[in-house]
């Protein structure tokens, strides 16, 4: 008889199965909303659009993937980076040599200058990159 009864009071518990519950959901949300997010190397252009664009690959690939990018002026962007056309030849070398897999994706403006894509393009060329894309929009 020392104040304690044996069918009078409750034992606080805390219940594990909702808060699981809720974990996994907080983590299948998280994983879902990573997974949406694309990241962008070059500039913001107006992209041309194609019937046949395709996807791009896997999104690890696209990071190591080199962007150029070509606007409605003219101006021509490495990844977020202006420079001139005759800058263009010696960061592409230099890309060339630190890259293991060189890879390049040409970001256009559908209002740009065609001959200016086409010298960026003929200059990746010339500097030996084998893999390059040109990024569009599916119609």
């Amino acid at each position: 008889m020392h104040g304690s009864s044996s069918g009078g009071g409750k034992k606080a518990r805390i219940e594990i199965i909702p808060l699981i519950d809720i974990i996994f959901f907080l983590l299948a949300t998280f994983i879902m909303v990573s997974l949406s997010m694309t990241k962008n190397q070059g500039v913001n252009v107006a992209l041309p659009t194609a019937g046949t664009a395709a996807s791009l690959g896997d999104q690890q690939e696209m990071e190591k993937a080199l962007t150029l990018s070509v606007n409605e002026k003219g101006d021509v962007f490495f990844n977020k980076e202006k420079i001139t056309i005759a800058q263009l030849p010696m960061k592409l070398q230099t890309f060339k040599v630190t890259a293991k897999d060189p890879r390049v994706i040409i970001n256009s403006d559908g209002g740009a200058n065609f001959g200016n894509v086409v010298a960026v393009l003929d200059e990746v060329r010339r500097v030996g990159i084998g893999k390059v894309g040109i990024n569009t929009e599916k119609k």
